[in-house]
């Protein structure tokens, strides 16, 4: 039996021991599910090199908050999201991760005849990976954090897993725009328009890159795009009739 909730592996030449619902309380059992937990992440950063995407890495109070929350589900036999009566954000704060972005993948499962270790990270990986909400969580371009935990149940035996991912405040990308063209104009910052009157600046602050535009009065875009980063300024002048900007003193573009 599973289940799965949400906001290739390669086989050991060893036969690996069992996890089974008569040995939660043997010793190495604990080190076991460690292991399990290590092996989602190992699938995980796979899966994502596999769609071309930045690996995450383990930050431990991802961790601790995937661990405390695996803990409560198995304890309580509660399953979902908000089973604590809180949710991932504020159990990413509670832990002390501060976040600018946090999601958060949930999933049980079960089998009388127990798990390998290997099998169970299978099975808890490839359930995420095969549905929508899960997998978009999984394939987030934006995330840098990653805490994975697993526990058990010692009532029921159901295995619970946690898989929690972020980008943290410090990743905040923080940009001013200046309008000093003399000429009012309106931009777009991903799928969002902006006007800016002439000697005017505004400060954008965002979790996600997004691409800015400039529009010019009535028609469609001219300038390629440029993609912020933290701390950049960009400066809008009007140079030989035309719209130019610049970040940090180089062109980036003109619009007529």
């Amino acid at each position: 039996m599973c289940a799965i909730g949400s906001v290739a592996l390669s086989a050991p030449n060893a036969v690996e021991p069992r996890l089974t619902a008569t040995a939660a309380s043997a010793p190495g059992v604990r080190a076991e599910l460690s292991w399990v937990s290590q092996r989602i992440i190992n699938a995980t950063n796979a899966f994502r090199k596999q769609e071309t995407l930045r690996p995450v890495e383990g930050n431990p109070r991802l961790s601790e908050a995937a661990a405390y929350f695996a803990d409560y589900m198995a304890r309580t036999s509660e399953y979902s999201h908000e089973a604590d009566g809180g949710t991932p954000a504020s159990r990413a704060n509670r832990f002390g991760y501060d976040h600018c972005i946090i999601s958060e993948n949930i999933a049980y499962q079960f089998n009388l005849a127990g798990f390998t270790p290997e099998q169970l990270a299978e099975r808890l990986v490839e359930g995420w990976k095969h549905s929508p909400g899960h997998r978009k969580n999984m394939l987030d371009p934006d995330i840098s954090d990653i805490g994975v935990a697993t526990a058990r149940s010692a009532k029921t035996g159901y295995y619970y897993a946690v898989q929690m991912f972020g980008r943290a405040k410090s990743s905040t990308i923080a940009f001013a725009i200046a309008n000093r063209s003399g000429t009012a104009f309106t931009y777009t910052l991903g799928d969002q328009k902006f006007p800016l009157s002439p000697r005017t600046t505004r400060s954008h602050e965002g979790c996600r890159p997004a691409q800015l535009m400039l529009l010019p009065p009535g028609g469609e875009p001219q300038v390629l795009p440029v993609q912020p980063d933290n701390g950049d300024r960009f400066v809008v002048l009007k140079e030989n009739g035309s719209l130019a900007i610049r970040k940090e003193g180089k062109k980036e573009g003109q619009m007529r």
